[in-house]
This record gives structure tokens, C-alpha cells and sequence, in this order.
């Protein structure tokens, strides 16, 4: 198999790239590696849609809350 390497700009490794060929191989012998081709939630390929109701409204209006509370919490240190 001939993998490629995928490094940052220090030279450090970040990624594997392998030949589709191979992954075929692979995810047909173990089934469940099929489930890294599925979107994940949080992706950039889902629709914001398909998030409706992922958290309560209460909860999202304290995550707002407390945000607009560190935005001024930021501000006022300045």
C-alpha cells in the first residue's frame, strides 16, 4: 500500500492520505470503518436545518446570555 503524508509547516505529520482503492479494500473486510464516510454532526456538509432542536431554547439562551456577558467582560478590561 502506498500511503502519502500530509505534514504541517514545521514538518510535522497531520494527515495520511490512502489510495481509494485501498480504502475500498479496507472498509469492505471491517464494516464499521463505513461509518467514518458519514457526515458527522457539526460538519460542514449538513444543512443548519438539520440542527433544528440539537439543544433546548433555554439552553441556548444562557449559552447567548453568557456570551454577551464575556463580550463585556472583554470590553470593560480594555
Amino acid at each position: 500500500m502506498e500511503l502519502q503524508y500530509v505534514s504541517d509547516n514545521e514538518g510535522r505529520p497531520t494527515a495520511v492520505l490512502i489510495p481509494i482503492a485501498e480504502w475500498n479494500n479496507i472498509t469492505a473486510k471491517h464494516e464499521d470503518l463505513k461509518e467514518l464516510e458519514k457526515p458527522r454532526q457539526g460538519s460542514s456538509k449538513g444543512k443548519p436545518s438539520d440542527y433544528v432542536g440539537c439543544i433546548s431554547k433555554e439552553t441556548a439562551l444562557k449559552m447567548i446570555s453568557d456570551i454577551e456577558q464575556s463580550r463585556n467582560d472583554w470590553e470593560r478590561n480594555f
